[in-house]
């Protein structure tokens, strides 16, 4: 098919390959803007742009879309057959919808219609779901409502973070498009509407959501909140005023965690590991951590420079 490509990140980046590998003609990479990136903010163009670029594709990056006659104008002498967008980061216009005659294939990183929205992949991870998957779809105005067409599952680990599950799932959806593509141009998949009704959503993710809260969640939990908040906004507390991140923890099996019933929050210290306890007396082993102003080390190096006061609990 002759197709443009919309997408930014490096999710994006593996379906923009498998296009140009299956033989389709992608006359156009629309992607955002060149942001600046690190301590030094040197502008540096988005992984998708750099890709197309290699290829000798075009790329164009336009500030808006919705009203962009230029930009309007140079897809409409395109004439794509299909526009395939995946995490392009912008809400896609009407106009834009209507253009291809295949509409606007769009790859999402669930089960629809579970987990619409813009974290799909985080709030799985964070909700400790033992899988999730990719759904391929025709993008329509309502928020990821539209039919769709493929689906695959994919399993998640228990060892697994979010940004492991980015990388698993972009690599395998990337086939899925492909294969969307060829039954779309053969007729062999039809559209099929979602069940609203069992709709979730995956809001954007806050900083916020990585505050550990003790007293009503389990040690899984947060486990699981921490392995989808990776990298941001990862999972933190606090210690006596100040900010505690958490960039490892576990669990506490029965044959290691603290005995006996203690508030939320409260600390234990036993053979040199930190634990603390959480709802339903569960027991949280912090593995690795990072005060503020401090650097990143082990539960036990902290403990070594940071003697903690009698009574001192997390949260508080």
């Amino acid at each position: 098919m002759r197709l443009v490509f919309c997408g930014t990140p490096a999710f994006a980046v593996p379906t923009l390959e498998a296009l140009i590998a299956a033989g389709h003609e992608v006359a156009l990479v629309v992607s955002q803007p060149d942001k600046p990136v690190g301590r030094s903010q040197t502008l540096t163009a988005p992984p998708v742009k750099q890709t197309a670029l290699a290829a000798g594709i075009p790329v164009t990056q336009p500030e808006k879309i919705r009203s962009n006659a230029e930009f309007r104008a140079q897809l409409e002498l395109i004439a794509p057959e299909a526009i395939v967008v995946v995490a392009y980061g912008r809400i896609i216009p009407p106009w834009m919808l209507a253009l291809p005659r295949h509409g606007c294939i769009n790859l999402h990183g669930s089960l629809l219609p579970k987990y619409r929205g813009a974290a799909p992949i985080q709030w799985a991870v964070a909700n400790g779901d033992a899988f999730t998957g990719n759904t391929t779809m025709l993008l329509e105005e309502g928020l990821d409502t539209g039919p769709t067409l493929l689906q695959q599952t994919v399993t998640i680990e228990p060892d697994q973070n979010a940004v492991d599950m980015f990388e698993i799932l972009a690599r395998a959806g990337a086939p899925l498009v492909v294969e969307t593509l060829a039954k779309l141009a053969d007729g062999t998949v039809q559209p099929q509407p979602q069940n609203h009704e069992g709709a979730t959503y995956a809001p954007l993710l806050d900083r916020e959501d990585g505050r550990m809260d003790f007293a009503t969640r389990t040690a899984r939990e947060l486990v699981n909140r921490w392995r989808g908040f990776q990298p941001w906004p990862g999972a933190f507390t606090t210690l006596e005023g100040k900010k505690l991140i958490a960039h490892r923890m576990q669990v506490a099996g029965s044959d290691v965690a603290p005995e006996g019933m203690v508030d939320p929050g409260t600390i234990r210290i036993v053979d040199n590991r930190f634990f603390v306890a959480c709802a339903v007396e569960t027991w949280l082993e912090l593995v690795e951590v990072q005060l503020e102003g401090k650097k990143r080390m082990t539960a036990a190096e902290f403990l070594r420079g940071n003697p903690l006061a009698a009574g001192a609990r997390l949260g508080a």
